[in-house]
This record gives C-alpha cells, structure tokens and sequence, in this order.
C-alpha cells in the first residue's frame, strides 16, 4: 500500500509538472495539456485517500517519511490546478488589459511577431472594456509632473527591471513594446505603452495583450500594476 500511495503521488506531481513543457515543445495541445492538470488532480486526490487509509487502519506498518512524500507530491499536484480554477473564475475571461479604454495604445513594431498570433491585435471595443472596468478599476491613465523623457525612461527601464524582452523604443514617438513570456505553458503576452504630453502634465498608458487563449487568469492587469508600481517607484 505504501508504494502504491507514493507511485500515486508522485504520478500526480509528475503529470502537473510535465503539462507545461509537453505544451511548450509541442507534444501536447492547450486543450491536452489541461486535461493533463486536471488528471494531475484526480490522481492526487487518489493518492491522499491512499494515505488516509494507511493512517486510519495501518498504523503500526505505515511508513511515515514515505507516505509523507507521497502526500506532500500529492499536495502540490492539487493546489496547483485548484489555484488556477479559481484564480479564473475571479477574473473576467478577457485578455487585452489597458489604462485607456476609449483610445488604447496601438501595437506598431510587434504587429510582425503577432502575425500567426490566435487573438487579433485589434482591440475589441466596449464588450470587453465593461468587463475591465468592473474587475481592474484601478487601471487608469497615469499622469506625472515629469518631463516625457523622465517618464519614458523610467518607464523602459521598470520593462527592462520587469524582464520583458524589448521589441521598440522611441522617445521621440514616445512609445516602447515588448513582450513577456510566462515560465509554465511559455504563453506570450504583448505590452506597449504610450507616453505624450498633457500641456505640465505627462501622459503614460499601457496595454497587455494575450497572443493566446480567451481568459488570462489576470495575468495582464497584474503586469500592467506592476508596470505602474515600477514607474513610479524609478521616478522617486
């Protein structure tokens, strides 16, 4: 029973773990590599049930460090997905995060990397605007007392702290993008931010946009507010 608890466990662990890169190298589709997590799931719950039976009728031969593994495999192979669950069903299922809902910043250089890109570049307008507004209110154009040029470039240089791959930078136009790609699926997400001038004032917006997928899970407006805390926190 014991082995079988910790080959259930670990099975688990393993399934959650090799979703993300089978994904990324293309061995696994999105739909599969979910189903894989979801499986991931299932068999860790199997594995805690295994265990609490060792604990409840097998005391006097279960072996604790073994089991502990198993359970602790097991553990992470349920919270991990469970999390992500109910992270989406907090969030709105969109995917194109900005500060400016009436006149978003367009993409211009990272149009040719988007080009096989599932979702459009185009923003879609006041169907997903209403879902922002009701989830991420905070994300508002953000002014300064700041030259354009001390804005851009503590701006470029929170993307550069970010780790955000660069693909654009005019301080003449006042735009710059990059992109970012998350660590797990490999997904990559699209970011450019305007800069202009207000009469004293300094204009900054930012948009992040998912190249995949229907909903983000938040990914973008959490990119976006740690975006803003950055720029703000280099012109300190």
């Amino acid at each position: 029973m014991k082995i079988l608890t910790l080959i259930t466990g670990v099975s688990a662990l393993l399934l959650l773990l090799l979703a993300g890169p089978l994904y990324q190298a293309g061995i696994l589709g999105l739909m599969n590599a979910f189903f894989a997590m979801r499986i991931a799931l299932i068999v860790g719950a199997v594995a805690i049930v295994l265990a609490l039976i060792q604990v409840i009728f097998m005391r006097k031969t279960i072996s604790w460090p073994v089991t502990g593994v198993a359970v602790l495999c097991a553990g992470v192979a349920i919270i991990a997905p469970l999390g992500m669950m109910n992270k989406a069903k907090s969030v709105p299922p969109i995917h194109d995060i900005t500060t400016d809902l009436v006149n978003p910043p367009k993409f211009v250089a990272i149009l040719a990397l988007r080009a096989d890109a599932p979702n459009p570049a185009e923003y879609q307008g006041e169907e997903i605007a209403k879902q922002q507004r009701a989830a991420y209110p905070e994300l508002q154009t953000q002014k300064y007392q700041k030259t354009t040029e001390q804005v851009f470039d503590a701006a470029l240089a929170a993307v550069k702290g970010m780790g955000l791959e660069v693909v654009n930078s005019d301080k003449t136009l006042g735009l710059i993008e990059a992109y970012d790609t998350t660590t797990f699926f490999g997904f990559v997400d699209d970011v450019v931010i305007r800069i202009q001038s207000d009469g004293q004032m300094t204009l900054l917006d930012a948009r992040s946009k998912s190249r995949i997928g229907k909903s983000d899970i938040g990914k973008n407006a959490e990119r976006l507010n740690a975006l803003i805390a950055g720029v703000a926190k280099n012109l300190n």
